[in-house]
């Protein structure tokens, strides 16, 4: 089903299909990558600070999330320089981001300090392509993957700690209205209580806890939209890769070789679907394991919208 194309990777992420390559971040390797079609991979750029949401502005130049010091950076002719400073917006670490088809990025953080661990409910920020940054929508439960439909009037974004795709209207100003849920994975009674006890039990019974091991339901981390308006989703709490409608229909569901973590359509015609994973996402594990891969596998619909 899957066809291994790269490995050795720390830990994988934001993948992207631009230019007849996949581009995504290493985390832990501090740098953004790309991988052609016969596995050769290539360092771009380093990213000190933790590289992770990748998206071009109109003109072809490279913005990337850099995560510890919540800033964009754009990577232009060859030269990386200060795109827009989120700062003062989050205390957060900064993580995935869609950028459309004008530069307007929307950015997302993980509502938390530490892995894991203390989540609130957080932000998403809009920068315009001049690098000016304010927050969009607030009161999300990690907002992870996003992607934003052909015509760029919808947006549809994963919140990964409440297992559900949300859904916004993109405005003219590009402002985000009418909030809905699109499609949601994890049951309301589940979210709202029992994951928090079944984690105290844990902890009195003094198990080990390990990432996703108390969510036996698929949750959104990277995600995709293809053409037929179906979002595939990369879901590390069941190691699997979901193609789900709006309104929760799951029309595919592809178990993965390991936890799966994010998602991209591309190709020669936009239907291989290329799945990031790796056994763990904790930091000290990732930096020493290098358990990140790269898999490939075809669908039936190409990809569609950005990123």
């Amino acid at each position: 089903m899957f066809t291994l194309l790269a490995k050795n990777l720390n830990y994988g992420e934001g993948p992207r299909w631009h230019d007849n390559k996949l581009w995504f971040s290493d985390f832990f390797q501090h740098a953004v990558m790309t991988v052609d079609h016969s596995g050769k991979i290539e360092k771009i750029v380093e990213i000190p600070n933790q590289p992770s949401g990748l998206g071009w502005l109109p003109n072809g130049d490279l913005l990337i999330v850099s995560m510890l010091d919540r800033k964009i950076m754009k990577f232009s002719n060859n030269v990386l320089s200060l795109h827009s400073d989120l700062s003062d917006l989050t205390p957060f670490r900064c993580n995935d981001m869609v950028v459309d088809k004008d530069g307007h990025a929307y950015v997302g953080n993980f509502g938390s300090l530490h892995h894991s661990k203390d989540v609130k409910p957080t932000c998403l920020i809009h920068v315009d392509p001049d690098g000016k940054a304010k927050i969009v929508a607030t009161k999300l439960d990690f907002p992870n993957g996003t992607v934003i439909t052909p015509d760029g009037k919808k947006m549809i974004i994963g919140e990964t700690y409440a297992g559900r795709l949300t859904s916004f209207d993109i405005g003219l100003d590009k402002k985000l209205s009418n909030r809905k849920v699109w499609a949601k994975m994890m049951p309301t009674w589940y979210y709202i209580g029992v994951r928090f006890i079944l984690a105290k039990i844990y902890t009195m019974l003094n198990i080990k806890l390990r990432e996703g091991n108390i969510t036996p339901f698929p949750v959104p981390d990277g995600i995709c939209l293809d053409s037929n308006k179906g979002v595939w989703i990369a879901s590390p709490t069941t190691s699997e890769v979901i193609r789900i409608e709006e309104g929760g229909i799951i029309t595919d569901r592809l178990e993965t070789p390991d936890r799966a973590f994010a998602c991209m359509l591309g190709g020669d015609d936009g239907k291989t679907l290329f799945v990031m994973t790796a056994k763990t996402s904790i930091p000290e594990e990732a930096r020493s394991e290098k358990s990140g891969k790269i898999y490939t596998t075809r669908v039936k619909f190409s990809g569609a919208g950005h990123p």
